[in-house]
């Protein structure tokens, strides 16, 4: 017998009809369905509906006695004692019950599918944990029938085999040949004939099954009759090695006090079969499997007439049955059997029975049929995964289906690895991976459920309510605590090797349907923490950059994109595009289109960005429209960034180089487009054949000087900070930052920073709001990884007349105490400011003499007058007025000023003028004092945003 085996481990047994079942509901599944629509009525009709008790109660109580009610009862009594056998099943049981209550609350959510714990787990937690886990799965069932074959082989031999040298004969059936080869032959053997059974189809088994649970039934009762009806007697113990002593009889002493009294505690010995001391561990462990096959029953859910009803029901009646049958054997063998023997001889169940064979009959069928089973559980799972494509092509063979459903070549596949592991013939080491593989399939259905739970889905409304979060985390802990019980370096093998085949399958696997759990986990925890944070309690300490960036066409804004995802700081970053239209006149939503493009713009570009797209009636109540809804709660921009209004011809920089002659050719693509600012001027990311308009005026651009600039103040008006970038449209950051050893030529990486309004000459201050935001978004892109390297160049404008000592002094020490670092230059520029003066004169006069009058004709209002002195000091009116000669001087003193040239520069954005009309003046002026600079960000801050307090 396999009394050799103390660590025999039986696994969980498939399902009755479960090749019906998986051949059948996979060719239903939803998910990549390879299967013939021609064979679906076939299928229907071939198909049974089981009732609880044949569909879970019989498969599961089957999976759960196994060999081990025969043969490991005595082990667990006769070492650890009859109160700590009693304490180990009602633990197994526990971690048990646990995982059982998971696996009812999925199966009662909904339909379950062909794979068993599979199914349930990759539906549930995605295809990265679902693919990994079904690995395990499959590998586990394997080496569970390969286990099943070689104990059923040892279980042959040692009744029927030539004794080793040494021993003796005890019997004249003892004619079998023993030793490796033999072994191996009489296991291929074997598995030969369960391929045959598995090849022909699951309905050969099904048909035996009910024989087979006859057949250990009555096993089982002949066993507890025989403890009433046998009379006190003595056994002869199995030899030993040759030349050991001991003795060699043990007593059967029937129902006896004294009997009871010296098996109620614990006696840990030497294992006679493998020489090893047996600690409470080692003991739980073998005893642990006869606790194990809870997954049978759910795996017949296609087979059965109301798998919601059957699954809990059958699963629990099961399980309570087999935990009951083991504390009344163990009650029995503590009360009838003295300690030798049961620490001596496992298989005296077979010699104190009224009929020594019906207990090797239950063992040889109940074995056959496990190796059977989990053969058949094998290829089901090695079917349901490759009709997923997780894969891909590694397991197009696994598809292939008989003409009555039957996966054929994923039998042979799992019958060829089993006959792999055949060759190892090391029963104790496939026995503790199987388990802990086994182990690791419970703990992911807990957490499959706990995940569900803790999700707060709507969907998810099992109807079998009686589990909560607690005992999900209790079934994941107690799965945990046993794998490591049984053999801490296997159990964290195995870890890793589910966290690699995770890792593959994420990378590798296609994108599935089957919705992800995460999504919804991070949805709860976000939506929890959003509530938490508080705008009441901001400070400018932990102040960061929350920016939206106006896009219209993503296809020539993939430099700006890019470079704006550097300056958000961990920041809130949001891609905002406005289509012009009327919801009212309009079908649908076009813009529901257009958001999968977007997201996978997104990811093309590797950034961290959210998308907010609008529908308007103009491009400015678009741009409202997003700077008041987007964002949640303290998470909204606080920056809007716009693309400079230009005559700038836009670059395709999304263009497919193989599709290149195409593009060319196309007359509607974007190298075709009418001059329009790179801003507001859209190519769908699918192709030029979508394009959208937001409507054109009549020099060909989609959007008003006029409309640009009230979008600037109404963002101003808004307290938000406003940022225009230009000549981005050939910024390419990779070329930039690359290492000057990759690019000949190529010098270090500068960036500018020009913190002085350079259109009021007269009014030069370093230390202003809008100055301070300029220092803190350079500062935040100096702090950037790749951009940590460049250097920053601080320009100071001062006059020759005047000490330049004490403004450098004075700025070197604010950067001290601001802690950014930076080279200060200061820059002479006499000659501007005298070009700014002498344009001042009799004009100056005028214009404020007109500008006086007609303030008399317009009604007065109350004005703030801080907000009064912003709009005049910041903009070049009333009073003052800067000239296209100082702008154009301005403008060629920064570009010599910029030796070598720097991949940024960041200029100080003055306030649009309050008289609406001088808006074109205003967008002139800026374009003069930017030309030809390079790529350039014109800032305007609002709020403070630094600080020198710790």
């Amino acid at each position: 017998m396999t009394e050799r085996t103390p660590l025999l481990h039986y696994r969980l047994s498939t399902s009755v009809n479960e090749s019906e079942l998986r051949s059948q509901a996979g060719r239903q599944a939803p998910i990549h369905n390879p299967g013939s629509q021609g064979r679906g009525a076939a299928q229907q009709k071939q198909q049974k509906k089981l009732s609880t008790f044949f569909g879970v109660v019989i498969p599961t109580l089957l999976s759960m006695f196994s060999v081990v009610v025969f043969l490991r009862i005595g082990l667990a009594v006769g070492q650890a004692g009859l109160y700590q056998a009693i304490a180990m099943y009602v633990v197994a049981y526990i971690i048990i019950c646990m995982t059982v209550l998971s696996v009812c609350a999925i199966s009662t959510n909904g339909a379950l599918d062909a794979g068993g714990a599979y199914y349930m787990i990759s539906r549930a937690l995605g295809p990265e944990f679902g693919g990994s886990i079904g690995i395990m799965f499959f590998l586990a069932n394997v080496c569970g029938s390969a286990l099943m074959v070689l104990g059923l082989v040892e279980a042959i031999l040692s009744t029927f085999g030539v004794p080793e040298a040494g021993n003796v004969a005890t019997s004249h059936y003892q004619v079998l040949p023993s030793g490796y080869w033999w072994s191996l032959l009489y296991g291929t053997g074997i598995a030969l004939l369960c391929l045959l059974v598995c090849l022909v189809g699951a309905h050969i088994y099904a048909k035996t099954t009910f024989l087979i649970f006859v057949i250990v039934i009555v096993v089982l009762i002949t066993v507890f009759i025989s403890f009433f009806a046998v009379h006190p007697q003595s056994i002869t113990l199995p030899d030993l090695k040759p030349n050991a002593t001991g003795p060699t009889t043990a007593n059967f002493t029937g129902f006896k006090l004294e009997t009871l009294l010296g098996n109620v505690w614990a006696d840990y010995t030497v294992d006679y079969t493998t020489q090893t001391t047996m600690t409470f561990a080692t003991v739980f462990a073998v005893m642990f499997n006869g606790c194990t096959g809870i997954m049978a029953g759910s795996n017949m859910s296609g087979d059965l007439k109301n798998p919601s009803y059957s699954i809990p029901r059958g699963t629990i009646t099961a399980v309570i049955f087999t935990f009951i049958v083991y504390i009344m054997l163990s009650v029995l063998v503590a009360c009838t059997c003295d300690r030798l023997l049961l620490q001596r001889d496992y298989s005296f169940l077979r010699d104190i029975n009224v009929w020594h064979p019906f207990v090797l009959i239950g063992v040889y069928s109940s074995t056959l049929s496990a190796a059977m089973s989990n053969l058949i559980g094998a290829s089901r799972v090695l079917y349901a995964m490759a009709k997923d494509d997780l894969f891909g092509k590694a397991l197009w063979l696994a598809k292939k289906t008989s003409r009555s459903g039957n996966p054929w070549v994923s039998v042979l596949i799992s019958w060829f690895l089993v006959q792999l592991v055949l060759f190892s013939g090391k029963l104790n080491t496939i026995a503790s991976i199987v388990t802990i593989f086994f182990l690791l399939v419970y703990a992911a259905v807990d957490l499959a459920c706990l995940a569900l739970e803790w999700a707060s889905a709507p969907n998810f409304r099992p109807t079998f309510r009686y589990f909560t979060w607690h005992t999900c985390i209790l079934g994941i802990i107690g799965c945990a605590i046993m794998m490591f019980l049984i053999n801490a370096i296997y159990a964290s093998a195995s870890i890793a090797f589910m966290l690699l085949l995770l890792l593959l399958i994420h990378y590798l696997s296609p994108t599935s349907s089957w919705g992800y759990i995460s999504q919804a986990l991070i949805f709860h925890q976000v939506r929890k923490y959003l509530l938490m944070l508080d705008v009441r309690k901001d400070h400018v300490k932990f102040w960061r950059p929350q920016i939206l960036l106006m896009v219209s066409n993503p296809r020539s804004s993939v430099g700006l994109i890019t470079f704006i995802n550097d300056i958000k700081k961990s920041g809130l970053y949001v891609l905002g595009h406005v289509q012009l239209g009327d919801l009212n006149t309009l079908p649908s939503d076009p813009l529901q289109a257009q958001y999968e493009s977007w997201l996978s713009l997104v990811d093309h570009l590797n950034i961290k960005a959210f998308v907010n797209l609008t529908l308007a009636d103009s491009v400015r109540h678009g741009v409202q429209h997003l700077l008041f809804i987007s964002g949640l709660g303290g998470m909204r921009p606080n920056t809007l960034v716009l693309g400079f209004y230009d005559d700038c011809l836009p670059k395709d920089k999304l263009i497919d180089p193989s599709m290149s002659s195409t593009q060319s050719r196309d007359p509607s693509g974007p190298s075709h487009e009418p001059e329009q600012p790179p801003l507001f001027h859209f190519v769908s990311l699918r192709g030029s054949s979508n394009r959208l308009d937001y409507g054109e005026f009549g020099d060909g651009k989609v959007l008003g000087s006029q409309e640009y600039v009230a979008i600037i103040a109404d963002a101003m008006k808004m307290l938000k900070n406003v940022v225009l970038a230009r000549y981005f449209n050939n910024f390419d950051r990779a070329q930039v930052l690359s290492p000057p050893s990759c690019t000949p030529g190529k010098r270090a990486v500068y960036v500018d920073v020009w913190p002085v309004n350079l259109l009021r000459p007269d009014s030069c201050s370093y230390v202003d709001t809008c100055s301070l935001f300029l220092l803190q978004l350079a500062c935040i892109l100096n702090m950037v990884r790749d951009w940590r390297k460049a250097t920053l160049r601080l320009f100071l404008c001062v006059e020759e007349g005047r000490s330049v000592r004490g403004p450098e002094e004075k700025l070197s020490q604010l950067l001290k105490e601001l802690r950014i670092k930076a080279q200060i230059h200061p820059v002479p520029w006499d000659q501007q400011v005298a070009l700014h003066w002498q344009r001042q004169g009799n004009w100056g006069k005028k214009q404020l003499d007109a500008t006086t009058e007609e303030k008399k004709l317009q009604p007065e209002e109350e004005e703030d007058e801080e907000n009064e002195e912003d709009y005049v000091n910041s903009f070049p009116s009333n009073a003052t007025r800067v000239s296209d000669d100082y702008l154009s001087a301005v403008n060629k003193l920064i570009l010599d000023q910029s030796r070598p040239q720097p991949a940024v520069r960041f200029l100080y954005l003055p306030r649009p003028p309050a008289d609406t009309r001088r808006y074109t003046a205003y967008l002139r002026q800026l374009e003069l004092l930017t030309q030809d600079l390079g790529p350039t960000l014109l800032i305007h801050g609002v709020t403070p945003v630094i600080t020198t307090d710790l």
